[in-house]
């Protein structure tokens, strides 16, 4: 079974009727092209075959350009044996056109080379034959008939394939920019989560270590350091998560204008330091932790600086929740332009109250170690649990 033609376009079904029509009522009105009174062809029915080939073609210019453009080639040469037809001329320089525009890759580039030298050559050969300046006519009109339509299309074609590309460029930067985005806002929610998790996860350990130890023991002396060593924590909970809230809501460079910052200027600073290392050991120490720390360092970058820190923190953390009585050793040493963090706490069965856990701080010490291109590994080593992170002082590239 033969392939069915594809249905012609509206705007094309519409040219092919308007140029027959044309056609007709121009010879109605005795407008042509030329007059060969010679000719066996030059009668009044036979001008109207290369008429209706050629508007026949006329449907086919979109969904078949090549083949509407060979058959209309045929019937514009067939008119040149007829009086000639003003609206065949006229529809074959569109079959030209069209086939540029909505042709191949291929015949878009061949057609306008293949129309330039048929202008030379009916520019040359009549004039070598005839050697009048009137013969150079001939190549003019070949050039009007032929190579304007498809220089033409060639141009619209361009500017067409250009403001296409350019329409996939802006649409695909906006897809990199939407992922950009949301990849932004995904990073943002997990620092956000690490920064929280270590903020709150700290003190609230503590709190619930110690009023579990206070409600099981019936000892006032206990239970008033529990309370203690709760109050503190619940403090100095809420002075940092204030520190947080404080950064959250701060306006940045791009920020409201006009908005009065002096306050913000006047609160702590949010970012802890390896200087505050002391006081966090003191704090623990509060708890009950047994701490030995073993620290120097030179001049450390700020995101390795908060890294450490929180790394510490959190080890500590795990510690007061999971570890057994035991001495905890914290070591901080800088070589070769590495900072290395080492902290060991007793490992085993713990007797004492518990807190739960959900595993969340491992997986925030292994990002933020991740993040500088540095190190992590954490787990038993003989009878304690080590927590080992190697800190680039040149930020690397995230791991």
């Amino acid at each position: 079974m033969a392939p069915r033609l594809p249905r012609p376009h509206r705007d094309d079904v519409l040219i092919a009727a308007g140029g027959l029509l044309g056609g007709l009522l121009l010879l109605g009105a005795g407008l042509r092209t030329g007059h060969d009174p010679t000719s066996a062809l030059d009668r009044g029915w036979a001008i109207l075959i290369p008429l209706a080939v050629t508007a026949g073609c006329e449907l086919l210019r979109r969904t078949r350009p090549r083949a509407a453009l060979a058959t209309g080639t045929v019937a514009i040469v067939a008119d040149l044996f007829t009086r000639g037809s003003l609206a065949t001329t006229v529809m074959f320089t569109d079959l030209v056109y069209a086939a540029v525009l909505y042709g191949s890759a291929a015949s878009a580039r061949r057609i306008p080379w293949i129309m330039g030298v048929l202008t030379v050559l009916g520019t040359v050969v009549p004039f070598a034959l005839w050697r009048t300046p009137q013969s150079l006519l001939i190549g003019a009109a070949v050039a009007l008939l032929c190579l304007g339509p498809a220089a033409t299309g060639w141009v619209v074609r361009n500017h067409r394939d250009t403001a296409v590309a350019e329409r996939l460029r802006a649409e695909q930067t906006a897809l990199l920019a939407e992922l950009d985005r949301t990849q932004a806002v995904t990073e943002e929610r997990a620092r956000m989560a690490r920064e929280l998790h270590d903020l709150v996860a700290n003190h609230l350990s503590a709190i619930a270590i110690h009023s579990t130890a206070a409600l099981s023991l019936d000892d006032e002396g206990t239970s008033k350091e529990a309370l203690a060593v709760i109050r503190e924590n619940s403090v100095a909970g809420l002075a940092e998560m204030r520190r947080l809230i404080g950064i959250l809501r701060a306006p940045g460079p791009d920020g409201p204008a006009g908005r009065d910052t002096t306050a913000d200027a006047r609160e702590p600073a949010a970012t802890p330091s390896l200087d505050g290392l002391g006081a966090l050991v003191d704090r623990a120490r509060a708890g009950g932790l047994d701490i030995v720390l073993d620290a120097s360092w030179e001049e450390v970058p700020v995101p390795v600086e908060l890294a450490a820190y929180r790394i510490v923190q959190e080890s500590l953390t795990n510690a007061l929740k999971h570890a057994r009585p035991g001495r905890i050793t914290i070591r901080l040493a800088q070589r070769d332009g590495v900072l290395h963090v080492r902290v060991s706490s007793p490992y085993g069965e713990r007797s004492g109250p518990r807190a739960p856990g959900s595993g969340a701080g491992l997986v925030g010490m292994r990002e933020r170690a991740a993040l500088l291109g540095g190190t992590f590994e954490a787990g038993p080593e003989g009878p304690s649990w080590t927590v080992r992170a190697g800190l680039p002082l040149a930020q690397g590239d995230p791991a």
